[in-house]
């Protein structure tokens, strides 16, 4: 079989997803792209080979897609000119002679207005770059990660309750690894070709569920409290993170509140061949008594 890059492979969707293709594949049909190889290490002993490569060094990329049929677009980290680096991508492998393009794209509804900073636009930019490539792409759309929904909340929900921007809107969480599954499926399999899978986890949930959930679950009372903006990156920011990053997890949050992610395709359970992991049972096995019975 001709071989298969994925981009990013020191970072979690990366390595995710070549950890999956490796209980598919043999380790000589895979490589990773990293900035850093030796961030890789654990990858390179099973096998796989790691090519140095950044997405801002054109010729690094062209020399490192060499000999390559296959390439997982992991996407760039936002506010960091992601049209470029994502360009470079496409224009490298199109150069060294890759074939087939995959790209995770955030979802984003049809007809919406919504737009989350350096992340819609920027994906709409590859998505366009993609189709007029003539490369075969396939796009993995995803929603929210259902791995970092707490994190919406900020602090310990247990404590804190459920803080969040005032909505009912929900959303079909997703977990990382479970998408890096799929990704691995569409990287390994024939018939993904120029089609565009929506990933959503399911059911889909609000915030107040993840409350009603939290207390089904540890047993006691866990508010939804419903705050301003202002205050909520207040509330973020008393939890560790930079003003700038809590504005961005504000973005998603009002993504969230709005709905923008609350579609249902199963795409995500087709891939996969088994229901994805829903969010109360993510929820269940990570605050279960007695792990959190403990005041923080």
């Amino acid at each position: 079989m001709a071989r298969i890059l994925v981009t990013g492979a020191t970072g979690n969707i990366g390595r995710m997803t070549l950890r999956h293709l490796l209980k598919r594949l043999p380790a000589r049909d895979l490589v990773g792209l990293a900035r850093d190889p030796a961030k890789a290490a654990d990858l390179a002993a099973d096998g796989i080979e790691i090519r140095q490569g950044d997405y801002l060094d054109d010729e690094g990329l062209v020399r490192a897609f060499q000999g390559i049929e296959k390439v997982m677009l992991v996407s760039a980290t936002a506010f960091t000119d992601r049209n470029t680096q994502h360009q470079n991508v496409i224009g490298a492998a199109k150069q060294a002679g890759v074939e087939h393009i995959v790209f995770m794209p955030v979802i984003h509804k049809a007809g919406s207005a919504f737009s989350l900073p350096q992340v819609t636009d920027e994906d709409r930019f590859v998505e366009e770059r993609l189709k007029a490539s003539g490369l075969i792409y396939t796009l993995v759309r995803h929603p929210p990660f259902l791995d970092t929904v707490v994190s919406y909340v900020g602090g310990n929900p247990l404590v804190t309750g459920v803080v969040v921007p005032a909505g009912a809107g929900k959303a079909g969480y997703a977990l990382r690894d479970e998408l890096a599954e799929a990704h691995a499926v569409v990287l390994s399999e024939a018939g993904h070709e120029n089609k565009a899978y929506a990933l959503y986890g399911g059911p889909a949930v609000s915030f107040a569920d993840v409350a009603q959930s939290l207390s089904d679950i540890s047993g006691k009372p866990v508010p939804f409290n419903a705050v301003s903006d202002q205050d909520y990156i207040a509330h973020l920011m008393a939890a560790g993170l930079p003003e700038p990053a809590a504005g961005f997890v504000l973005a998603w949050a009002h993504g969230i509140n709005a709905g923008e992610w609350d579609g249902q395709t199963g795409d995500l359970e087709t891939l996969l061949g088994r229901k994805p992991t829903t969010p109360t049972a993510f929820l269940r096995a990570s605050y279960a008594a007695p792990q959190h019975d403990r005041e923080p």
